[in-house]
């Protein structure tokens, strides 16, 4: 019985914990991001109804997505020579302040990273002999080894990306030689399913439905 209740309580854990993530992630944005901005936006027309907490909610929401709005316009204008040009002139100066210059440039540096990819991070799912020879990691590769690692290494290298479980926004990197990388036909996105259930969610192997769904050969 305390075995049946166990899984019960993983499996609904499994179900529930998305919508969970979801909401809490939902509600943090109108508290933090919302609310200050509705205080900014519509304090003074609708300060009695912000300290209601219906009103004070969708007032959040819309401050939410008048900011969204802002932010897209903002890219928008940056695509103008004019605005362009402010844009670079409010960015060096907030170069040149001591500290808020390390933070800017930290940031600017990460999000350039990610937005200038014109492929995803995450190009195949593979399979690695990680910790020891014998017991194996699902990982993602993140492309060819190249700088100084490739260059003191007689193999070419991969970088390989393993997760942990049951986050997998944390993990190792791993420089593994090409020979010793086994590629999958496991979508990336079935190979995250597999790393955060912990093996609970297998997806099926993609040969394998191949070759359910290949017609058997009639007798001559």
């Amino acid at each position: 019985m305390i075995r049946s209740l166990r899984n019960g309580f993983i499996s609904g854990l499994v179900l529930v914990a998305p919508l969970g993530v979801t909401l809490f992630v939902l509600s943090f944005l109108v508290d933090r991001v919302g609310k200050t901005a509705a205080n900014i936006f519509f304090g003074r027309v609708f300060d009695e109804q912000l300290q209601s907490g219906f009103w004070s909610f969708v007032l959040g929401c819309a401050s939410i997505v008048i900011v969204a709005l802002l932010i897209t316009l903002v890219g928008w204008l940056s695509k103008l020579f004019f605005a362009r040009f402010l844009l670079n002139i409010g960015e060096q100066f907030v170069v040149r302040l001591p500290f808020i210059n390390t933070i800017y440039k930290s940031v600017k540096q990460i999000v350039n990273t990610f937005a200038q990819q014109q492929k995803a991070i995450f190009q195949e799912t593979v399979l690695v002999e990680y910790p020891r020879k014998g017991m194996w990691a699902v990982g993602f590769m993140t492309g060819n080894t190249q700088g100084e690692v490739q260059e003191k290494t007689s193999k070419q290298m991969l970088n390989v990306f393993v997760p942990t479980t049951p986050n997998p926004t944390s993990g190792f990197l791993l420089m593994v030689p090409k020979e010793d990388v086994i590629k999958l036909d496991m979508a990336v996105g079935d190979g995250m399913k597999l790393i955060i259930s912990g093996g609970a969610v297998v997806p099926p192997s993609p040969s394998k439905a191949i070759s359910e769904q290949a017609p058997e050969p009639s007798a001559s």
